[in-house]
């Protein structure tokens, strides 16, 4: 009875003596006797060293929930997966869910390893493309993927990240294009990156975006929405041609992970994290790490 009132209930050695009429130290007695007779068992159970991480990583950012895997450098992104589609299974994804998917090497990985079925679940492209052949650009192939692999029905994006002014007007009044973009609006979750600081890709960024001088304090971006590392938004030259969704849209979205396993991404994951972008991450030991010892030193 004591035993249980202790351990089960949660109740005091003081509250368990009041209510049964002994002392305390008779209280005591018996639960170290408990104890010593093997009924009450106490386990230290050790974390391991990603549990702990993740737990200083969600705390550290403010996050809703993060998962951090311990893999080998050479198939980290695609070890990523599996905690990606924990996290989706978490948030009760079921059929006419919506799942927003954006670009990026860590989401090409992730869509390519593969998530678990969620069938009838809608997945839906975050922006346009962009004229590169590089693979992980190719936003509209990962919806398509995860699609598949969910058992749901894909909805492509058939448009320019930038356009010109009058060019995106037309394509934001195309029908097509505003059953697409409407369902921004409806996301139950959604699976970006994390971009490096914005001269890191010099080839990247200055054929797909002007106004460089503007983001020259960027630590990174979220579908090329600039963040510097305290979360600020940094507006540029051109921004209002983009064909995605807006940080306003990302920030009221119940589940958005972000994708990352590079140690060098820390700042971006940080300002992406204080900028509402994103709410949750799904990370290697490395990176973790990084973002951890970043944080400290600031402190």
């Amino acid at each position: 009875m004591v035993a249980k009132l202790h351990y089960q209930s949660d109740m005091s050695q003081v509250e368990i003596a009041k209510k049964l009429g002994l002392s305390t130290a008779t209280v005591s007695r018996l639960l170290q006797k408990a104890r010593t007779a093997g009924i009450v068992r106490i386990e230290v159970i050790d974390l391991s060293p990603s549990e702990d991480l993740t737990a200083a990583l969600v705390d550290a950012l403010k996050l809703q929930t993060a998962a951090v895997i311990d893999a080998p450098p050479a198939n980290v992104l695609s070890a990523l997966a599996p905690a990606v589609g924990s996290l989706l299974k978490q948030a009760g994804l079921r059929s006419g869910s919506t799942l927003g998917i954006g670009w990026g090497r860590a989401v090409r990985q992730v869509t390519l390893a593969g998530l678990p079925p969620f069938p009838g679940v809608t997945t839906v492209a975050l922006n346009g493309g962009m004229q590169q052949a590089a693979p992980h650009f190719q936003t509209n192939e990962f919806v398509r993927q995860a699609a598949e692999q969910l058992g749901g029905s894909p909805h492509f994006l058939h448009a320019p990240y930038i356009s010109s002014s009058e060019l995106r007007d037309a394509f934001l009044a195309d029908p097509t294009v505003q059953q697409v973009t409407a369902l921004w609006n409806k996301l139950d979750a959604a699976i970006v990156g994390v971009g490096l600081r914005h001269s890191a890709n010099p080839s990247e960024a200055t054929g797909a975006l002007p106004g460089e001088k503007a983001l020259s304090q960027a630590a990174g971006d979220v579908l090329r929405h600039y963040v510097t590392e305290s979360g600020e938004i940094l507006h540029w030259d051109g921004e209002e041609r983009m064909i995605a969704a807006t940080p306003q849209q990302l920030r009221k979205v119940p589940l958005t992970i972000a994708v990352a396993a590079t140690p060098a991404k820390a700042p971006g994951i940080i300002g992406a994290a204080r900028s509402g972008m994103i709410n949750a991450l799904v990370t290697d030991v490395n990176t973790a790490q990084a973002i951890l010892d970043r944080l400290s030193i600031a402190n």
